[in-house]
């Protein structure tokens, strides 16, 4: 067994579908980072006993992924690639409560499982300077724990 670097482009990041268990790739993206410690919250329990050193424990856990990349559009019908417009729809002004819940998930290339995450999906900012293309992105923030499935 060798012990390889995983280029960050390499990363595979796939959306379901309306249809369940039917997986989008999602397109041409520049920036991915998983924050696997968002919204995590903690609970000091320093006491008498903690002999002047700080103690806390972790009640919740949480996680996030930014993706990033540049609007892509078809130059005639203005319709996104798949992926991306299955994302932008669950960030859809009708998309609260229940509704506001989808599925991605992830893996390196070398990866035999898939990291799968039920969660909320928000729009960041679109837009540019001067000489720049536009900008999208996408933050999903994972609402549950993890769960796996078998790459096949």
């Amino acid at each position: 067994m060798t012990q390889r670097r995983i280029n960050a482009r390499d990363m595979i990041f796939q959306v379901e579908d309306a249809t369940p268990d039917t997986w989008l790739a999602v397109e041409r993206l520049q920036n991915f980072n998983v924050n696997p410690g968002e919204n995590e919250e903690t609970a000091e329990v320093t006491d008498y006993d903690s002999d002047g050193a700080y103690e806390q424990e972790i009640m919740q856990r949480g996680a996030s992924i930014e993706c990033e990349g540049l609007v892509l559009m078809d130059d005639l019908t203005g319709a996104l690639p798949p992926g991306r417009a299955r994302m932008e729809a669950m960030c859809g002004e009708d998309k609260v409560g229940y509704d506001s819940l989808g599925r991605v998930r992830f893996r390196h290339p070398f990866s035999t499982t898939w990291r799968i995450w039920t969660c909320t999906f928000s729009l960041g900012e679109q837009g540019g300077e001067t000489n720049d293309k536009t900008s999208w992105s996408c933050t999903v923030t994972k609402s549950g724990k993890t769960t796996t499935a078998a790459v096949v």
